[in-house]
């Protein structure tokens, strides 16, 4: 080992003291050459830990954008609201923010990113159709599981019956 310097900073010190304990052997990645392909984005930092934590940035948008990425959402986002009213009330909700986030003033020289208004009529329409689809799985599994519950208990029936016997087989096995 290279002779220690006469005055060696904390930092230092942990990182000489963790090399010698081997703490950075075999570590993931060793020997391979570093991922630069993404080191001309002034974001790259952001976007790699965003994807190594699995975080969505979603609420980090700009208005406009986010509710962009709602509506494109919709309908398939809607499918556990259960009533056509509450349907409608969600859109329209999207509609008030849309419309509010029309009225903020634009900043900068680009003109300003606009979302689209839905269709409130056309969201439940599509709605319907996949809320159709969930209840018609929601009816087969509840079907199939009444038939496993049914199938259940006369198996368990059968059982009773033939465990317990006639009081004649009974009398008989007696003897």
């Amino acid at each position: 080992m290279a002779s220690q310097p006469s005055w060696e900073s904390p930092v230092e010190k942990q990182i000489r003291e963790a090399q010698e304990r081997g703490d950075f052997d075999n570590l993931p990645g060793a020997g391979k050459p570093l991922d630069l392909s993404d080191s001309g984005d002034p974001d790259w930092w952001l976007k790699r830990f965003a994807a190594r934590e699995n975080l969505d940035l979603g609420g980090a948008l700009p208005g406009a954008l986010a509710l962009r990425k709602e509506a494109a959402g919709y309908p398939a986002s809607l499918v556990d609201v259960r009533t056509e009213a509450n349907v409608r009330e969600v859109i329209e909700d999207y509609n008030k923010r849309v419309l509010a986030d029309r009225l903020r003033p634009a900043v900068g020289n680009l003109p300003p990113m606009l979302a689209k208004t839905l269709d409130v009529d056309e969201m439940v329409a599509q709605w319907r159709i996949l809320r159709g689809e969930v209840e018609a799985q929601e009816r087969r599994a509840r079907v199939e599981r009444e038939a496993a519950q049914r199938a259940e208990q006369e198996r368990e029936a059968r059982q009773g019956r033939q465990g317990r016997g006639s009081w004649w087989r009974r009398l008989l096995a007696r003897g």
